[in-house]
């Protein structure tokens, strides 16, 4: 079986991977208009912003295993339940309630595409997650009687950018890939720190975080949300371009989520062929 793919859309539905941000109802149906009672559903809660390379990596396990199979992906985020009033002993707090916003996307991730019904977009080549040494306690989120609180350390972005460099050899090494400009990125754009520390470790071209940073000022920091919106502007973006490929004309690229913990979700990307490509005019 061949690796998973992201979709924008499926003829036959077998498992429903949801993940939510704000609130938890414990119930088997959630929805408006449910899917059939025989699909099989995964509810992930309070993951934090990593969630949405969580999600995708999940989803992956799933389709891969289960021949045939096409899993719907829904990241839905409700951070306005984070915003109150200033508070002058939690300024880190402040910084969230600055960058978060609302918001909800999809995706369906499958194997072996049938192209003559499914649209495959990036092919989901690898996946994996780790959690940075010394990190505890620099990303927290607390439930109580005012609401969802946040508390970021102040060297959130150093972390994060001082183990980009081996989260990448790790990813890439089996592919003889160490050129980080040679790859399209999708991070998670926890803020503008964050970004400016990651571009400058990996020593990026402005160009490689350009869909990231237009997600980020249109929509704000949308928790796992966040790379499903990515994935969609660099696929238009890369068609209205005339690039060759999904992924900004290059054929590798890599995935970042970043969260509590501190968390990198990291996942492998491989871009197709658009209808640009394709098109003899």
């Amino acid at each position: 079986m061949g690796p998973a793919t992201v979709q924008d859309h499926a003829p036959r539905l077998l498992h429903h991977l949801r993940r939510r941000h704000a609130g938890c109802r414990l119930s088997a149906n959630q929805d408006a208009r449910p899917p059939p009672p025989s699909v099989r559903r995964v509810m992930l809660y309070q993951q934090g912003c990593f969630a949405g390379g969580t999600v995708l990596r999940v989803a992956k396990d799933l389709a891969e295993n289960n021949r045939g199979a096409r899993v719907l992906v829904v990241c839905s985020e409700i951070t306005a339940v984070t915003f109150r009033g200033p508070c002058d002993t939690q300024l880190d707090s402040m910084v969230g309630q600055a960058l978060f916003g609302d918001g909800a996307a999809a995706v369906v991730v499958g194997a072996d595409p049938d192209v003559l019904v499914e649209r495959p977009l990036f092919q989901l080549v690898s996946a994996s997650q780790t959690i940075l040494p010394d990190t505890d306690g620099f990303i927290k989120g607390h439930l109580r009687e005012v609401g969802l609180t946040f508390h970021l350390h102040k060297d959130v972005p150093v972390a994060i950018s001082k183990n980009i460099q081996q989260a990448l050899e790790d990813a890439f090494a089996p592919l003889g890939i160490d050129d980080w400009n040679s790859i399209f990125w999708v991070a998670h754009p926890g803020g503008p720190a964050i970004l400016d520390m990651v571009e400058a470790e990996a020593k990026l071209d402005k160009r490689r975080m350009r869909a990231t940073r237009h997600i980020l000022s249109e929509y704000g920091n949308m928790s796992s949300a966040c790379v499903l919106f990515i994935l969609d502007e660099m696929r238009k973006r890369s068609a209205e371009d005339g690039h060759a490929t999904t992924g900004e004309g290059l054929d590798w690229g890599v995935l970042f989520g970043f969260g509590p913990g501190l968390t990198v979700e990291t996942v492998v990307l491989h871009s197709v062929r658009t209808t640009a490509a394709h098109d003899p005019s």
